[in-house]
């Protein structure tokens, strides 16, 4: 779906009512928009791009200006997330770790790209810059459970309870 398309599409109204609440309750916040950015974020799990109109007006703003954070901050995601999120640090320590054999490994077991979900809904795949594990480089969070010193078969390991 193109941006200007997603941006034309109405929220359907469960998701409009969350966006509605997370703008609520920053409301009087003195330069809110990061702050209403991840409420709406923590209630739906991304920011669905038809809200940055109505986030835009509420915090009187231009939807150029709302866009031009969320595609910024590499945190915002723009796309439903699967049910479970696998990030794999692509810092220095875990680079010098080989965690590029591991992401490759990753994206072919998964059968999905980096800032990708596959097409069940089952996983996300995200690269982070540094999840201050690097002692036990590489290092892998997965549904916010930090592991060390990953290598492809406990990678498969990791994940096959998941499945």
């Amino acid at each position: 779906m193109s941006a200007d398309r997603a941006l034309r599409d109405p929220l359907d109204d469960l998701s409009r009512e969350q966006v509605e609440a997370a703008l609520a309750a920053c409301q009087g916040r003195p330069g809110p928009l990061l702050q209403v950015l991840h409420e709406v974020q923590n209630r739906l799990g991304y920011v669905p791009p038809a809200a940055i109109p109505l986030i835009a007006e509420v915090l009187n703003l231009s939807r150029a200006d709302v866009h031009g954070v969320v595609t910024f901050y590499h945190h915002f995601r723009q796309a439903p997330i699967g049910r479970h999120v696998i990030q794999l640090c692509q810092a220095e320590a875990c680079r010098s770790m080989h965690c590029e054999k591991l992401t490759e490994h990753a994206q072919r077991k998964l059968g999905v790209e980096l800032h990708g979900t596959t097409p069940d809904g089952r996983y996300t795949l995200e690269p982070v810059y540094c999840l201050g594990n690097c002692a036990c480089s590489p290092a892998v969070m997965i549904d916010g459970e930090l592991h060390g010193r990953v290598t492809p078969d406990s990678f498969d390991a990791l994940i096959a309870p998941l499945s």
